[in-house]
């Protein structure tokens, strides 16, 4: 386990280095910068900010800097936000989008996981054609659509929750972006569970378990469960990395401050540092989580082993 564990760090590395090499480049070969606004600056006082932040130097000079800062710890200053640093931005954003990630995909992983155990209970029953539908929408509307219904119904309409800003991270300002993006998942969560549920349960070893006399809860929690979950725990890695790194449809129409929405700003700015940043943070949360999920096989299916 330790030498896959240590394989597995030491791949994570060129593959980084590939994410924020492409990452880079793209970047300075798009056309303008973080200061050609609109109406323009005196070219002077252009070019003087430019050399502050090294932006006059060549490109493959600019990327060695950002790569020798970037192994430093340090991300660089914000091109736009005056006198704040990127990771003084994640430190602000980054646990609002882990706020509302986690208890987003907490809420997909149980309640999706329920209605796929009894829809496949349930198989070819009306609850069963019920779940499939109702996990059938909630996969096919985008979060573009559901945020703002959510926020017509539930906080125009009834006033149970804020339609906009964090507000502390109260529950009622929190309830809105956590629903919107647990939506999607967890009616894919509910359709993977349901189909890994009816072929587990028309396994030989269901059978063998129910001719020995064991409880229909013994099969179901203890054989039949443990079996379902693996696609499960598949899809969970990088659902998970996209939830918790932010999402920008939803941070943006619920104006939550989190990472996703930084990612929005910088980009409209061209802050190239805030971007880069952003890139590097989900490539992290992304490779971390695909990481986990795979020792978590181990774990779900005995026949499973990283010797």
């Amino acid at each position: 386990m330790l030498r896959y564990v240590f394989r597995r760090l030491l791949t994570a590395i060129p593959t980084l280095f590939l994410i924020i090499t492409i990452s880079f480049f793209l970047m300075h070969i798009a056309p303008g910068g973080p200061f050609n606004m609109e109406r323009g600056i005196p070219p002077e006082i252009k070019a003087n900010i430019e050399r502050v932040f090294h932006l006059d130097e060549p490109v493959w000079m600019q990327y060695f800097r950002y790569l020798g800062n970037l192994a430093h710890g340090d991300l660089g200053p914000s091109y736009i936000l005056i006198n704040f640093s990127v990771a003084e931005l994640f430190a602000q954003s980054l646990p609002v989008s882990i706020r509302i990630g986690s208890w987003a995909m907490l809420l997909s992983l149980v309640v999706g996981s329920a209605m796929g155990v009894l829809a496949a209970l349930r198989h070819n029953k009306f609850i069963d054609f019920f779940i499939v539908t109702l996990a059938t929408g909630g996969s096919t509307l985008p979060t573009f659509v559901t945020a703002p219904l959510i926020q017509l119904i539930f906080g125009l309409t009834l006033h149970w929750i804020w339609i906009g800003g964090w507000h502390d991270g109260e529950l009622s300002a929190a309830i809105g972006p956590i629903v919107t993006l647990a939506l999607p998942q967890l009616a894919t969560v509910a359709r993977l569970m349901r189909g890994s549920m009816i072929e587990a349960l028309n396994g030989h070893h269901i059978r063998t378990a129910r001719a020995m006399g064991l409880s229909d809860f013994s099969v179901v929690v203890k054989h039949a469960m443990r079996g379902a979950l693996l696609p499960i725990v598949s899809y969970a890695g990088p659902a998970a990395a996209g939830l918790v790194t932010g999402s920008i449809i939803v941070e943006t129409i619920f104006q939550i401050p989190g990472v996703g929405r930084a990612f929005i700003d910088g980009a409209l700015n061209r802050d190239y540092t805030l971007v880069m940043g952003t890139v590097i943070l989900i490539a992290i949360f992304t490779i971390l989580f695909n990481f986990l999920s795979d020792l978590l096989y181990a774990l779900v299916d005995p026949r499973v082993r990283y010797d």
